[in-house]
């Protein structure tokens, strides 16, 4: 089985590659394909990921490409996970935002729509190209924001999921609590991608959510940044990134005071790079824990492994709305645990979402339509459409500001910002 990975030369593949390794029973691979622009990256990265095969003793074999149609011919599944810009444009997503008094963040809010405006185009030019290679290759989708590149992937007729590490992060981290193995957790997982809230922990079927938050609400109101008495009062556990809707003002001036994310991951990548150029260094580094990402490569064999056939089950995913939530159009992109096998995922059935959920989850889902929209048709009305529907700007004046802002500080990104198209 050959896997390819547009984006191979981010500092996140070793930690895929770490997966499979120890995951080659669960996802037997022959070949990864390395696919970036960039050989400054991809070199180093390609070099110690077939070490950690080397080392792990793992039959696979590394292969790189600039190209993507060429590095994806013959795969049965393409991951995505680029980052258009780099750890500049981050910069920007997590700093244009402030300047108008909005949370800057990659993925949510002002930040969020600034990173799909020069996202969706890439990522439809290369799911073109991979189409072309590989016609009945699954497209997973781990780029940001992923209910949006997502939805515009489905839209374009790709074989495409969309698949996110909060679900399974939440799972590894209610088991280490009750002392389970992971395998026994599932989770009533519900929302939008990076939207989510999790009403309900079953343990062996047996409902221990209660008892998660009687006994451990101090720990995991701090693992996301929210007090222990609003968990406790609304009898579930919001997505870390709830934070920035419920502590919006808190966050900003939190923000303001701080370097950015971007600033800490560009000198952690730096650092990377240099270790992935080792020939010494055959195993995960240490410091790759704080990149980001925890289990994502755990979630990526999951869901490959389900699409191929080998392993199907249920598996929290982003997928069509279809009548899952019934106050959502059916063409959404919703987060929620699906039954994954070959054919493709088809949402569970979800419990009735209550309004202090299902109205934020669909004035944000409002949003994203939109924002998809402008990311594929381009212009300046279109994106402050975008921003007046999001319900963290939602004021014309600054929705104005801020859309000039984004348009002008991603111009380098944005072909018709250029007047190129």
């Amino acid at each position: 089985m050959k896997l390819a990975v547009v984006g191979g030369g981010s500092t996140y593949t070793p930690e895929l590659i770490d997966g499979f390794a120890r995951l080659r029973d669960v996802l037997p691979i022959s070949e990864i394909a390395l696919i970036d622009p960039d050989p400054r990256r991809l070199a180093p990265v390609a070099g110690v990921s077939a070490r950690m095969l080397a080392g792990a003793g793992h039959p696979a074999r590394i292969t790189t490409a600039s190209d993507p149609a060429e590095g994806a011919a013959g795969a049965q599944a393409v991951l995505v996970q680029l980052r258009v810009g780099g750890q500049a444009a981050r910069h920007l997503d997590e700093t244009v935002p402030l300047s108008c008094g909005c949370v800057g963040q990659e993925t949510t809010g002002a930040g969020g729509l600034a990173k799909a405006l020069r996202t969706v185009p890439v990522v439809l030019d290369i799911a073109e190209r991979v189409a072309e290679a590989a016609p009945d290759a699954w497209i997973i989708d781990f780029t940001n924001p992923v209910g949006i590149v997502t939805r515009a992937l489905l839209d374009a007729g790709h074989r495409a999921i969309g698949l996110c590490n909060v679900a399974i992060g939440f799972q590894r981290r209610f088991a280490a609590l009750l002392g389970a193995d992971p395998g026994r957790i599932s989770l009533g997982h519900v929302g939008l991608n990076h939207l989510t809230w999790e009403r309900s922990v079953l343990l062996d079927g047996r409902e221990v959510l209660p008892e998660l938050l009687d006994g451990h609400a101090e720990t995991i109101a701090d693992s996301v940044g929210l007090p222990a008495a609003l968990l406790r009062r609304l009898g579930m556990v919001p997505s870390y990134y709830l934070r920035y809707f419920y502590e919006h003002d808190a966050v900003v001036a939190e923000q303001r005071d701080a370097p950015t994310r971007a600033a800490k991951v560009a000198a952690m990548e730096a650092e990377l790079l240099e270790l992935y150029a080792d020939p010494a260094v055959a195993t995960k580094p240490e410091l790759l824990s704080g990149r980001g990402g925890a289990f994502y490569s755990e979630a990526a064999v999951d869901l490959a492994a389900a699409l191929l056939g080998d392993r199907p089950g249920p598996l929290v995913v982003n997928v069509r709305n279809g009548g899952t939530l019934p106050f959502l159009p059916p063409e959404a992109i919703i987060e929620v645990p699906a039954s994954v096998g070959p054919d493709g995922a088809v949402p569970l059935p979800v419990d009735p979402v209550p309004p202090l959920l299902s109205g934020l989850i669909a004035h944000v889902a409002a949003y994203e339509e939109l924002a998809g929209l402008a990311a594929m048709r381009g212009g300046v009305d279109a994106v402050t459409d975008a921003l007046l529907a999001h319900p963290l700007i939602g004021q014309a004046s600054v929705a104005a500001d801020l859309a000039a802002r984004l348009v002008e500080a991603g111009r380098e990104h944005l072909p018709w910002a250029r007047g190129e198209g």
